[in-house]
């Protein structure tokens, strides 16, 4: 590939900031020839962390990898920061909370499985963040991390267990856990879960992504909240994508509205304006309904047409977020945004100081992303087994795993279960790490 020259670590610039790669070192292979039926006949209603896929169906990264892509709009953590009106903080943490789920459109590629032990951390000058994330337990499969920002104005930190279950023609990936911002110079904290990702087709047809379910962020300091609802697509697709809802003070006053779509933009306008809109809007649809006569069909699976691509933006609305285009050669590259696409990039630098269990240096993964895909299925097939043999050793030999970087313990603002991050990983001090790959 011509991109190929660009894949090595970059060459560092004089502000300091390296320049990352734009390209993946191979372009994926074409999933047409394999069927997922064949593996998921047997699996309906299961879950599915007990089933092992085809490598095939997979995209070169480690669940790690994709979770630190909840940090790829950072900007909107330090504007929120920077401002002194607790409900315009509430607007762009909500912005960064949908924000944070944008990267799965189109991304209908699994990530890898992570083995237990496995470590992921990315340092970004350029975008004022640093993160570590831990496989703290294998069943369920839990992933914590822990992110700060570089001048001390966040910490964002939480634990997912993403439950998957077959739907006969979709997988549902509801994320359960917390996650939790607390902006340092305000002394407040936030906490919110996401919302249910589909992936739709998985049988025969285009796969599409909808995510549906409601959303709420609580300000734990001023009582403020943010109810906000990813709508399930609709009969005929009109509701596809949107995001709508309120931030709300503690006695329920709605204090401002927020609509947009999760692919595209966020924006917020005055709740009284919105709601004379949300109103002419039904009356619209239901006069076009009466005269069109339709007959609802059985729903189906195919993806539907939105009615127009973007958002309709009502009069006086502020814009909170809106996406950055993905790369050209995206959809060669599994659908990666620009963010995505340097995750896993390493160098003879970096090798040096990231500990032996970070999943940069997971060889399946190396050997997919690297498109030597027959490598990528033994590698896979060979660190199951050698996970599964460590873990029957310590069960005949009574000793329970112990996590390095996360213990678990309530969350300080909610009390749900939750990872909290132990402290001292960027010390480097990586003496008696498990021996995982």
């Amino acid at each position: 590939m011509s991109e190929g020259k660009d894949c090595g670590g970059g060459d560092a610039l004089s502000n300091g900031i390296k320049k990352h790669r734009t390209s993946l070192p191979s372009p994926m292979f074409s999933r047409n020839d394999f069927s997922i039926w064949s593996i998921l006949r047997k699996c309906i209603g299961m879950e599915l962390s007990k089933i092992t896929m085809p490598v095939i169906f997979n995209e070169p990264l480690s669940f790690l990898q994709r979770l630190t892509e909840y940090m790829e709009h950072t900007y909107l953590i330090h504007k929120a920061s920077s401002l002194s009106d607790p409900v315009e903080r509430m607007q762009c943490i909500a912005a960064f909370a949908v924000s944070a789920v944008a990267s799965q459109w189109e991304r209908t590629g699994k990530p890898f499985n992570p083995l237990l032990g496995e470590t992921y951390e990315l340092v970004r000058d350029d975008l004022g963040f640093r993160l570590i994330s831990e496989q703290v337990s294998h069943h369920p499969p839990i992933s914590a991390f822990h992110a700060e920002g570089l001048n001390n104005d966040f910490i964002f930190h939480g634990s997912i267990y993403p439950k998957l279950k077959f739907w006969g023609k979709s997988v549902e990936a509801e994320p359960k856990g917390t996650i939790t911002l607390e902006l340092l110079e305000h002394n407040e904290a936030y906490t919110w879960t996401n919302p249910t990702c589909c992936v739709h087709n998985i049988i025969v047809g285009k796969l599409w992504i909808e995510q549906y379910g409601n959303v709420e962020i609580i300000n734990h300091k001023t009582g403020d909240k943010c109810v906000l609802n990813f709508k399930p697509c609709g009969l005929f697709g009109k509701e596809l994508h949107k995001v709508e809802g309120y931030i709300q003070d503690k006695s329920k006053k709605k204090l401002c509205a927020l609509y947009g779509k999760w692919t595209e933009c966020l924006y917020s306008v005055d709740p009284a304006t919105f709601d004379a809109y949300k109103k002419n809007d039904k009356k619209n649809t239901e006069e076009k309904k009466n005269s069109k006569q339709v007959s609802t069909a059985e729903e189906s699976d195919e993806m539907p047409m939105p009615d127009s691509e973007s958002v309709f933006v009502i009069p006086g609305s502020v814009l909170l977020w809106r996406i950055a285009p993905r790369p050209p050669n995206s959809a060669q590259m599994y659908n990666f945004t620009s963010f995505a696409m340097v995750l896993n990039e390493v160098d003879k630098e970096m090798e040096s100081v990231i500990p032996k269990t970070d999943c940069r240096l997971r060889p399946d993964i190396r050997a997919m992303e690297n498109g030597e895909i027959d490598q990528a299925s033994e590698e896979k097939k060979r660190l199951e087994e050698k996970q599964r043999a460590a873990r029957k050793n310590r069960s005949r030999s009574e000793e329970d795993w112990k996590t390095r970087w996360f213990h678990q313990g309530p969350n300080p603002y909610n009390g749900a279960q939750d990872w909290i991050y132990s402290g001292s990983y960027w010390d480097r001090n990586y003496f008696n790490l498990p021996d995982i790959y």
